[in-house]
Protein backbone atom coordinates (compact mmCIF):
# COMPACT_ATOMS: atom_id res chain seq x y z
CA UNK A 1 0.00 0.00 0.00
CA UNK A 2 2.82 2.43 0.91
CA UNK A 3 4.60 1.68 -2.38
CA UNK A 4 1.41 2.32 -4.33
CA UNK A 5 0.95 5.66 -2.59
CA UNK A 6 4.57 6.59 -3.27
CA UNK A 7 4.21 5.66 -6.94
CA UNK A 8 0.96 7.63 -7.09
CA UNK A 9 2.64 10.69 -5.58
CA UNK A 10 5.51 10.42 -8.04
CA UNK A 11 3.09 10.22 -10.95
CA UNK A 12 1.20 13.24 -9.63
CA UNK A 13 4.41 15.24 -9.19
CA UNK A 14 5.58 14.15 -12.63
CA UNK A 15 2.30 15.32 -14.11
CA UNK A 16 2.56 18.70 -12.40
CA UNK A 17 6.17 19.10 -13.56
CA UNK A 18 5.17 18.18 -17.09
CA UNK A 19 2.37 20.75 -16.98
CA UNK A 20 4.76 23.49 -15.85
CA UNK A 21 7.20 22.55 -18.61
CA UNK A 22 4.40 22.67 -21.17
CA UNK A 23 3.20 26.06 -19.90
CA UNK A 24 6.76 27.39 -19.99
CA UNK A 25 7.20 26.11 -23.54
CA UNK A 26 3.95 27.73 -24.68
CA UNK A 27 4.90 31.04 -23.05
CA UNK A 28 8.31 30.89 -24.70
CA UNK A 29 6.83 30.20 -28.14
CA UNK A 30 4.18 32.91 -27.81
CA UNK A 31 6.19 35.71 -26.18
CA UNK A 32 9.86 35.12 -26.95
CA UNK A 33 11.43 37.80 -29.10
CA UNK A 34 15.07 37.94 -30.11
CA UNK A 35 16.95 40.91 -28.72
CA UNK A 36 17.52 43.43 -31.51
CA UNK A 37 20.95 44.81 -32.29
CA UNK A 38 21.24 48.54 -31.75
CA UNK A 39 23.67 51.16 -32.99
CA UNK A 40 25.84 52.90 -30.41
CA UNK A 41 27.24 56.38 -30.81
CA UNK A 42 26.38 60.07 -30.40
CA UNK A 43 22.80 59.67 -31.63
CA UNK A 44 22.06 57.07 -28.97
CA UNK A 45 23.62 59.25 -26.28
CA UNK A 46 21.53 62.21 -27.44
CA UNK A 47 18.30 60.18 -27.40
CA UNK A 48 19.08 58.99 -23.87
CA UNK A 49 19.60 62.58 -22.75
CA UNK A 50 16.23 63.52 -24.24
CA UNK A 51 14.59 60.75 -22.21
CA UNK A 52 16.25 62.06 -19.04
CA UNK A 53 14.97 65.55 -19.78
CA UNK A 54 11.44 64.21 -20.41
CA UNK A 55 11.26 62.74 -16.89
CA UNK A 56 13.22 65.69 -15.40
CA UNK A 57 16.24 63.88 -14.01
CA UNK A 58 17.63 67.10 -12.54
CA UNK A 59 14.46 67.39 -10.42
CA UNK A 60 14.85 63.73 -9.39
CA UNK A 61 18.44 64.40 -8.33
CA UNK A 62 17.23 67.24 -6.12
CA UNK A 63 14.55 65.08 -4.46
CA UNK A 64 15.68 64.39 -0.89
CA UNK A 65 12.98 62.07 0.48
CA UNK A 66 10.70 59.72 -1.46
CA UNK A 67 8.19 57.15 -0.22
CA UNK A 68 6.26 54.53 -2.20
CA UNK A 69 4.66 51.09 -2.08
CA UNK A 70 5.45 48.50 -4.74
CA UNK A 71 2.56 46.24 -5.82
CA UNK A 72 0.96 46.69 -2.40
CA UNK A 73 3.64 44.48 -0.85
CA UNK A 74 6.82 46.43 -0.07
CA UNK A 75 6.86 49.98 1.29
CA UNK A 76 9.95 52.17 1.09
CA UNK A 77 11.06 55.39 2.76
CA UNK A 78 14.22 56.54 0.97
CA UNK A 79 16.53 59.24 2.25
CA UNK A 80 18.24 59.87 -1.10
CA UNK A 81 20.65 62.42 0.31
CA UNK A 82 22.17 59.90 2.76
CA UNK A 83 21.16 56.89 0.65
CA UNK A 84 19.44 55.12 3.53
CA UNK A 85 16.20 53.17 3.10
CA UNK A 86 13.49 51.88 5.38
CA UNK A 87 11.91 48.76 3.86
CA UNK A 88 8.75 47.28 5.37
CA UNK A 89 6.76 44.19 4.38
CA UNK A 90 4.43 41.95 6.36
CA UNK A 91 5.51 42.40 10.02
CA UNK A 92 9.14 43.10 9.07
CA UNK A 93 11.09 46.35 8.91
CA UNK A 94 14.69 46.85 7.82
CA UNK A 95 16.75 50.01 8.14
CA UNK A 96 19.08 49.53 5.19
CA UNK A 97 22.37 51.00 4.02
CA UNK A 98 22.34 49.86 0.36
CA UNK A 99 25.96 50.84 -0.27
CA UNK A 100 27.20 48.43 2.38
CA UNK A 101 24.24 45.98 2.27
CA UNK A 102 24.07 46.38 6.03
CA UNK A 103 21.46 47.49 8.51
CA UNK A 104 19.11 46.53 11.31
CA UNK A 105 16.06 44.30 10.99
CA UNK A 106 12.94 44.15 13.15
CA UNK A 107 10.03 41.70 13.31
CA UNK A 108 6.89 42.94 15.02
CA UNK A 109 8.87 45.97 16.19
CA UNK A 110 11.50 43.84 17.94
CA UNK A 111 15.18 43.79 16.88
CA UNK A 112 16.38 40.60 15.21
CA UNK A 113 19.65 38.84 16.08
CA UNK A 114 22.13 37.30 13.66
CA UNK A 115 22.06 35.38 11.40
CA UNK A 116 18.42 36.28 10.72
CA UNK A 117 19.26 39.98 10.75
CA UNK A 118 21.72 39.53 7.89
CA UNK A 119 19.22 37.43 5.93
CA UNK A 120 16.49 40.06 6.25
CA UNK A 121 18.90 42.86 5.35
CA UNK A 122 19.87 41.03 2.14
CA UNK A 123 16.21 40.38 1.37
CA UNK A 124 15.41 44.08 1.86
CA UNK A 125 18.34 45.02 -0.37
CA UNK A 126 17.00 42.77 -3.12
CA UNK A 127 13.55 44.35 -2.81
CA UNK A 128 15.05 47.84 -2.94
CA UNK A 129 17.22 47.12 -6.00
CA UNK A 130 14.26 45.79 -7.96
CA UNK A 131 11.51 48.12 -6.73
CA UNK A 132 13.52 51.35 -6.91
CA UNK A 133 14.46 50.44 -10.48
CA UNK A 134 10.78 50.16 -11.38
CA UNK A 135 10.18 53.45 -9.56
CA UNK A 136 12.38 55.47 -11.90
CA UNK A 137 14.40 53.33 -14.31
CA UNK A 138 14.76 56.05 -16.99
CA UNK A 139 17.17 58.05 -14.81
CA UNK A 140 19.50 55.04 -14.61
CA UNK A 141 20.28 55.06 -18.33
CA UNK A 142 23.79 56.40 -17.65
CA UNK A 143 24.61 54.31 -14.59
CA UNK A 144 28.15 52.85 -14.48
CA UNK A 145 28.37 49.76 -16.65
CA UNK A 146 25.58 50.78 -19.04
CA UNK A 147 25.63 50.95 -22.82
CA UNK A 148 23.11 52.83 -24.93
CA UNK A 149 22.16 52.12 -28.53
CA UNK A 150 19.44 53.05 -31.00
CA UNK A 151 17.11 50.39 -32.40
CA UNK A 152 14.94 51.14 -35.44
CA UNK A 153 11.45 49.72 -34.96
CA UNK A 154 9.24 48.21 -37.68
CA UNK A 155 7.34 51.49 -38.07
CA UNK A 156 10.60 53.37 -38.67
CA UNK A 157 10.68 55.10 -35.28
CA UNK A 158 13.71 54.95 -33.03
CA UNK A 159 13.83 53.27 -29.62
CA UNK A 160 16.56 53.36 -27.01
CA UNK A 161 18.24 50.15 -25.85
CA UNK A 162 19.95 50.37 -22.45
CA UNK A 163 22.07 47.36 -21.46
CA UNK A 164 23.48 46.85 -17.97
CA UNK A 165 26.82 45.06 -17.82
CA UNK A 166 26.97 45.43 -14.04
CA UNK A 167 25.06 46.68 -11.02
CA UNK A 168 21.95 45.67 -9.08
CA UNK A 169 20.89 42.11 -8.45
CA UNK A 170 20.88 40.83 -12.05
CA UNK A 171 23.62 42.44 -14.17
CA UNK A 172 23.51 41.67 -17.88
CA UNK A 173 19.88 42.73 -18.44
CA UNK A 174 18.73 44.89 -21.36
CA UNK A 175 15.71 47.17 -21.76
CA UNK A 176 14.35 48.68 -24.96
CA UNK A 177 12.61 51.99 -24.27
CA UNK A 178 9.71 52.89 -26.60
CA UNK A 179 9.38 56.67 -26.45
CA UNK A 180 6.72 59.18 -27.46
CA UNK A 181 7.34 62.28 -29.56
CA UNK A 182 8.71 64.07 -26.47
CA UNK A 183 11.04 61.17 -25.60
CA UNK A 184 8.91 60.27 -22.58
CA UNK A 185 8.73 56.48 -22.09
CA UNK A 186 5.55 54.77 -23.29
CA UNK A 187 6.74 51.22 -22.60
CA UNK A 188 9.81 49.04 -22.46
CA UNK A 189 10.69 45.56 -23.66
CA UNK A 190 12.81 43.42 -21.38
CA UNK A 191 15.57 40.87 -21.91
CA UNK A 192 16.32 39.85 -18.33
CA UNK A 193 17.64 36.77 -16.58
CA UNK A 194 14.60 36.21 -14.36
CA UNK A 195 12.21 35.92 -17.35
CA UNK A 196 12.74 32.85 -19.56
CA UNK A 197 11.66 34.62 -22.74
CA UNK A 198 12.78 37.91 -24.23
CA UNK A 199 10.86 40.97 -25.32
CA UNK A 200 8.13 41.04 -22.66
CA UNK A 201 6.63 44.53 -22.87
CA UNK A 202 5.40 46.63 -19.95
CA UNK A 203 3.68 49.99 -20.34
CA UNK A 204 4.89 53.12 -18.57
CA UNK A 205 1.78 55.16 -17.82
CA UNK A 206 -0.26 57.08 -15.22
CA UNK A 207 2.51 59.59 -14.73
CA UNK A 208 2.66 61.51 -11.46
CA UNK A 209 4.81 64.47 -10.53
CA UNK A 210 6.76 64.67 -7.29
CA UNK A 211 7.00 67.86 -5.26
CA UNK A 212 10.42 68.45 -6.83
CA UNK A 213 8.96 68.20 -10.35
CA UNK A 214 10.35 64.75 -11.18
CA UNK A 215 7.95 62.59 -13.21
CA UNK A 216 7.17 59.02 -12.12
CA UNK A 217 5.11 56.39 -13.98
CA UNK A 218 2.89 54.68 -11.42
CA UNK A 219 1.43 51.85 -13.53
CA UNK A 220 2.92 49.18 -15.79
CA UNK A 221 0.74 46.79 -17.78
CA UNK A 222 1.84 43.63 -19.57
CA UNK A 223 0.10 40.63 -21.06
CA UNK A 224 0.89 38.50 -17.99
CA UNK A 225 1.32 40.90 -15.05
CA UNK A 226 0.45 44.42 -13.88
CA UNK A 227 2.73 46.42 -11.61
CA UNK A 228 1.50 49.45 -9.68
CA UNK A 229 3.22 52.02 -7.51
CA UNK A 230 1.07 53.57 -4.79
CA UNK A 231 1.46 55.78 -1.71
CA UNK A 232 3.90 57.93 -3.70
CA UNK A 233 5.09 60.95 -1.69
CA UNK A 234 8.18 63.12 -1.63
CA UNK A 235 9.59 66.08 0.21
CA UNK A 236 12.62 68.13 1.09
CA UNK A 237 12.76 66.57 4.57
CA UNK A 238 10.99 64.05 6.80
CA UNK A 239 8.83 66.75 8.37
CA UNK A 240 7.20 67.43 5.00
CA UNK A 241 5.94 63.83 5.12
CA UNK A 242 4.72 64.19 8.70
CA UNK A 243 7.69 62.33 10.20
CA UNK A 244 9.14 64.16 13.21
CA UNK A 245 12.08 61.95 14.21
CA UNK A 246 14.95 60.61 12.10
CA UNK A 247 13.85 57.07 11.16
CA UNK A 248 17.48 56.13 10.51
CA UNK A 249 18.94 57.18 13.84
CA UNK A 250 19.72 53.54 14.65
CA UNK A 251 22.04 53.14 11.66
CA UNK A 252 23.19 56.66 10.77
CA UNK A 253 26.75 57.62 11.63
Amino acid sequence: MANRRAIGCLKWLGGILGLFILIGFILYMVFNEAKPTGKTGPEAEALAQKMLAAVDKSAWDSTNIVQWTFRGAHTFLWDKKRHLVQVTWDDKKVLLNPNEISGKAYIGGNPVAEPENDQLVKQAWGYFCNDSFWLNAPVKAFDPGTERSIVTLDDGSEALMVSYASGGVTPGDSYLWILDENAQPKSWKMWVKIIPFGGLEFSWEKWDKLASGAKIATFHHSSILDIDISNLQSGANFQSLGITDDPFAAISK
